[in-house]
């Protein structure tokens, strides 16, 4: 499949932009159209359905989210075990934990900043691209990391080059298949996660080799589809050179929000925060919300930062 259609956006470039608590009708909506893949990963069943994490938790605090950065050393190809070092390293380990926001999961930052990040989960319905939403980042000036999965990126390659060019947008990694990532076949939605340490290898690093050849550089940042983990492979993410990421606002319900609720739950984020939503669904409410919040955000002094800002600030 080619490109999206893009129109053009003035004064820069063409590019785009644009997913805990309970689960809600609004997920399970979004789940129908967006959690199927055309093809998995090595060693991955294949998704069966959709999914992405509902509204929004509580924050951990910024000393959480410090201690959670402290085991990450910047990877480099010295550095990143090879997928048969990791595989005798994880052997035998049994998970103990499963959710959105477990040990070794950054939900927020300790940052004065807030992070905006966006999904592109691509799969049947999911490779389009939010172009107004874009416009709206780059004409206000507002930064964002984009967690791109390669179904979108397969779609989408000369428009993922332009968003890996851009300096308002970092790319980060969305998985190969946007599978849950887990070492035991877990489920989240009703998408099987993936089934064991090889699968998870493969959800974490096929993707991750795209996008640094599409980049020049190891994203730094890693969130799979539907936002699941278990610890096991948490761990796993972190020892192959990337943070495991969530968030504390669900900005955009999955992309099922009407602009009304996505602006109300975007113009509550402070400081530390970490907002998810999706940039690949120009049919929700997504663009419209954040059209409305951004202003008003940017006008009682708000301030945005990709990740590796907020991360390091």
């Amino acid at each position: 499949m080619g490109d999206s259609k893009r129109r053009p956006l003035a004064g820069r470039r063409s590019v785009l932009l644009g997913m805990a608590g309970l689960a809600s009708a609004a997920l399970a909506a979004c789940a129908s159209v967006e959690g199927r893949s055309g093809a998995a990963a090595p060693s991955v069943a294949p998704p069966t359905g959709p999914a992405t994490p509902p509204p929004s938790i509580a924050a951990i605090s910024s000393e959480q989210a410090v201690a959670a950065l402290a085991p990450t050393a910047p990877a480099t190809a010295a550095t990143v075990p090879g997928k048969q070092e990791i595989l005798a390293e994880f052997a035998g380990r049994r998970p103990k934990e499963w959710g959105l926001h477990i040990p070794g999961v950054v939900n927020n930052s300790p940052s004065k900043h807030v992070a905006l990040t966006f999904d592109a989960c691509g799969g049947p319905g999911g490779t389009a691209c939010d172009h107004a939403l874009l416009k709206t980042l780059r004409r206000l000036n507002v930064p964002a990391t984009l967690f791109i999965n390669s179904r979108w990126l397969h779609a989408n390659p000369s428009l993922a080059a332009e968003l890996a060019a851009d300096p308002l947008f970092e790319l980060a990694n969305h998985g190969t298949a946007h599978l849950p990532l887990s070492v035991s076949g877990k489920s989240a939605y009703g998408i099987a996660g993936t089934a064991n340490a090889a699968a998870a290898y493969d959800e974490l690093m096929g993707n991750q080799a795209l996008l640094q050849e599409l980049s020049g550089a190891a994203p730094k940042f890693f969130r799979p589809g539907t936002a699941f983990y278990d610890d096991v492979a948490v761990e796993m993410t972190r020892r192959l050179g990337m943070l495991p990421v969530n968030f504390t606002v669900n900005g955009d319900g999955g992309a099922t929000y009407p602009a009304a609720t996505v602006a109300a739950e975007v113009a509550r984020a402070a400081a530390g925060d970490i907002v998810i939503s999706h940039f690949n669904r120009p049919a929700a409410g997504t663009a419209e919300g954040y059209a409305r919040a951004l202003p008003g955000m940017l006008g009682r002094g708000v301030t945005f930062a990709r990740l590796r800002d907020a991360l390091t600030a």
